[in-house]
């Protein structure tokens, strides 16, 4: 199932952006062409949907705390929902295998808090961001105990709401 989300979200990619090639540009009042609108109407893609403009964040091993590298990517995410206020979006906090499946809920919601607290404090209205802990139940990468494993599963990713 999400194997053919993925090819929908990478067809849709591929048409927007054929599509975007093909568009006219107009020409401003000095003769410049204007710039096209570089954001992609995510909208198309309807509710549950990843958003491909705002990858996920890691966290370290028993950790809800952002380091630099979250953080300055999430000031990308900000400055994206700013230029896309009709979306609505839903963090979601995952963790690894490691731990009981209630301490994992609880972890993963202190991780998606985390995200959307932020995101608040770069000026993206709260109302447009809700929160959901999957723990342990929704892993990106399975089949493996290692580190290189878990460290993908501790995560935040971006759902569109609604």
């Amino acid at each position: 199932m999400k194997r053919i989300n993925q090819l929908g979200v990478l067809a849709l990619l591929a048409l927007t952006l054929g599509l975007g090639a093909c568009s006219k540009k107009n020409a401003g009042a000095d003769g410049d062409v204007a710039a096209a609108d570089e954001s992609m109407n995510v909208t198309d893609l309807g509710a549950g949907s990843t958003v491909p403009e705002m990858p996920p964040i890691y966290f370290a091993y028993d950790s809800f705390n952002l380091d630099s590298v979250a953080e300055s990517t999430l000031m990308g995410h900000a400055a994206w929902l700013q230029n896309n206020p009709g979306l609505n979006i839903q963090v979601e906090g995952h963790c690894d295998e490691r731990g009981t499946t209630e301490y994992n809920l609880a972890l993963g919601d202190r991780r998606a808090a985390s995200v959307r607290d932020f995101l608040v404090r770069q000026g993206v209205d709260g109302a447009r961001l809700s929160t959901i802990s999957y723990g342990e139940e929704r892993p990106a990468v399975s089949g493996g105990s290692s580190e290189s494993t878990w460290s993908r599963n501790r995560r935040s990713e971006f759902i569109i709401a609604q």
